[in-house]
């Protein structure tokens, strides 16, 4: 599912008033997977269409301006698409989350036994405690919380106005990423291979910034984070080059 194609099971930070506005809508690691699929998928189309637009019409030169501003037509149509799907996954995404809280608390409360109770917590759970707690630790905190579970009410599952100003968030973001890798392709719409270059270096210090940010905030190595992600960039233009991208 695009940047949310696996089930989140972390919890949701929020960023401080310190990280700016985005981050009264949208947490650190989901900006940082939109930045990054953003420009990937920037990187994916700029070569693509070069290798399709000649592959239609070889006659019309690749350093035309008409092209040029062909490419960046498209090419921002296809984020603004991008960001507009991605962002209904994430309201889906939001309300599944909250259907997969309501499906635990059901559980419990329709189990039969304290023991099947705290099986499915420990479904659930264990894979957050087990290296900080041994089982006994585990087993203990599970039967301490169970009563309050058991007398919980399921809150109806509906829509947030949270969802919807982090689609908005989902949406500023996946714009806002490719911006510096438009440029070249404004100001050199003269020379479409220096500006596909040009745009194509710029993308790769982007992935290598949100990289570094993303090895920071999840305390894995930044600098090596960083590296792969344009690695990563390199390898689709030198995969793309040989085929007219």
């Amino acid at each position: 599912m695009s940047a949310r194609s696996t089930i989140r099971k972390r919890p949701q930070p929020r960023l401080s008033s310190t990280d700016g506005f985005l981050g009264r809508f949208i947490d650190p690691i989901d900006r940082l997977s939109e930045t990054i699929y953003s420009v990937l998928i920037l990187l994916t189309f700029t070569l693509a269409y070069r290798i399709i637009r000649l592959g239609a019409d070889p006659v019309t030169p690749p350093n035309s301006i008409q092209y040029s501003n062909e490419l960046l037509i498209a090419a921002i149509s296809a984020i603004i698409a991008w960001g507009l799907i991605d962002g209904l996954m994430y309201v889906l995404m939001e309300v599944f989350q909250r259907g997969e809280r309501h499906r635990l608390l059901h559980m419990l409360q329709t189990a039969e036994t304290e023991r099947e109770r705290i099986d499915v917590l420990a479904a659930e759970l264990d894979y957050v405690l087990e290296p900080i707690t041994d089982e006994t630790e585990r087993r203990n905190l599970y039967q301490s919380v169970l009563p309050h579970l058991r007398t919980a009410r399921a809150r109806p599952i509906s829509f947030k106005r949270e969802d919807f100003t982090g689609a908005l968030g989902t949406l500023v973001v996946a714009i806002f990423a490719v911006i510096p890798s438009l440029i070249p392709l404004v100001l050199l719409r003269s020379n479409y291979d220096l500006a596909i270059r040009v745009s194509n270096v710029i993308s790769f210090i982007v992935l290598f910034h949100a990289g570094y940010n993303w090895g920071a905030y999840t305390g894995a190595k930044p600098w090596r984070t960083g590296l792969i992600l344009v690695a990563a960039g390199v390898m689709m233009v030198a995969i793309a080059i040989p085929l007219g991208g």
